[in-house]
């Protein structure tokens, strides 16, 4: 049905089209990555002879390199007025590491590959999510976070199944399939370069006032700093996903399939993060959270606890309905809680924090696997998840407003 003039469209209507290009090129991007990262654990463990906590040491460094990262490109991207051009230098840099996982010949090599592949994301990571709060209207800031974020996992998806497929036609040739990886990396940045464009913007860059600079910390008001610190132990009870694979593979499921646990978290993850994403521009976004946070308990459960491949797989499904009902919707507390000119600091030093946290989250995930087993790692998360449950029941009381859509602009 035709809308009225002066309705403004909903769902995906809602959408602008820079959005949807910038979902398209996180889609090509995690095709390539997560074709080589589903195989990476497993051929650290298996080919190289490497233990889990090493696997966690890595996984860990990486991810809170990015997260390092992000909170200065984010702030330059604040004070140049120039989102765009950071996000094509991430995703470039993302690019041409690409080419030396195959070309890799021992552990440090990859570690080296993998580290600047995270620098490269933390480059690009929070002027993207700055330029997605930049284009969406307040309105649809839930549907358009979750929008980005269910093309993201598409890729995050079909990388995984693509590997699977590469790894039987190659008779598990773990570089051939690294080499292909390479391809969908250039598409990502080409689908940038061309489709995607900046809207002008104002309240950028200040000579007076340098990025990160104290008079700009202070311009954050405390509902920004209580979400960050929400999500900051949150992530304690989320660690990396490496520890699916090596959790799948403990119980029997083969190498060549081991990408499969990432293909049916991404799948869920993919399905579940625009609903949840527009859900939340409807009702207040704590309860949605909330909801996010009830499926990780129930997913850690059954990594915990379960011995065999049908409830390790229960478990990657309702972890990746976890990741689908979370990650958008935090995207989007931070949007609803920065000031509008400072959105790429905001979502760099949320990110730095989570990223830091998601350090230590991995060490002792890989430390409890070593020590106490597989299933260990996923209990203590378990318990960690219902801590933070039982600290959002309290803000969402004493503090109701908190996660409601907001009417206007952030911080005007």
């Amino acid at each position: 049905m035709r809308q009225g003039p002066g309705v403004a469209p909903s769902g995906l209507r809602a959408v602008p089209s820079g959005i949807w290009a910038l979902g398209f090129v996180s889609l090509f991007m995690d095709v390539s990555s997560e074709m080589i990262h589903s195989l990476l654990p497993v051929y650290l463990v298996t080919a190289l002879g490497t233990s889990a906590l090493t696997v966690g040491v890595i996984e860990g460094i990486a991810e809170a390199t990015a997260a390092i990262t992000k909170v200065f490109s984010g702030a330059l991207s604040d004070w140049l007025g120039r989102r765009k051009l950071l996000a094509i230098a991430g995703y470039g840099l993302a690019a041409l590491t690409k080419p030396i996982f195959p070309l890799a010949t021992s552990v440090g090599w990859l570690v080296a590959a993998r580290f600047i592949d995270r620098v490269g994301k933390g480059i690009r990571g929070a002027p993207r999510d700055a330029l997605v709060a930049d284009l969406a209207p307040p309105a649809a800031r839930g549907a358009s976070f979750g929008l980005r974020q269910a093309l993201d996992t598409v890729g995050a998806f079909l990388g995984p199944a693509l590997a699977i497929a590469l790894m039987w036609a190659t008779a598990d040739n773990f570089r051939a399939v690294f080499w292909v990886a390479v391809i969908p990396a250039i598409i990502s940045v080409g689908v940038l370069i061309v489709a995607v464009k900046e809207p002008r913007r104002t309240g950028g860059r200040s000579a007076a006032t340098p990025p990160l600079g104290l008079g700009e910390l202070r311009r954050f008001g405390w509902p920004f700093w209580l979400v960050t610190a929400v999500a900051g132990v949150y992530t304690l009870a989320r660690f990396s996903e490496a520890f699916l694979l090596l959790r799948a593979q403990s119980v029997g499921l083969a190498v060549m399939l081991v990408p499969l646990a990432l293909v049916v978290m991404n799948l869920a993850y993919a399905l579940a993060a625009y609903p949840a994403g527009a859900l939340s521009d409807r009702v207040n976004r704590l309860g949605v959270l909330g909801i996010g946070l009830a499926l990780l308990i129930a997913g850690d459960l059954a990594l915990g606890l379960s011995s065999d491949l049908v409830g390790v797989g229960l478990g990657v499904l309702l972890w990746g309905l976890h990741m689908g009902f979370t990650q958008g919707l935090l995207s989007s507390l931070v949007a609803d809680t920065a000031p509008a000119g400072l959105r790429g600091t905001a979502f760099g030093l949320f990110n730095m924090l989570t990223g830091l946290v998601l350090l230590a989250a991995s060490l002792l995930a890989g430390l409890l696997w070593d020590l106490a087993g597989p299933g260990a790692p996923f209990l203590v998360g378990a318990g960690l998840a219902a801590v933070v449950g039982v600290g959002l029941v309290a803000i969402r009381w004493r503090l109701p407003k908190l996660g409601r859509v907001p009417g206007e602009e952030p911080g005007a």
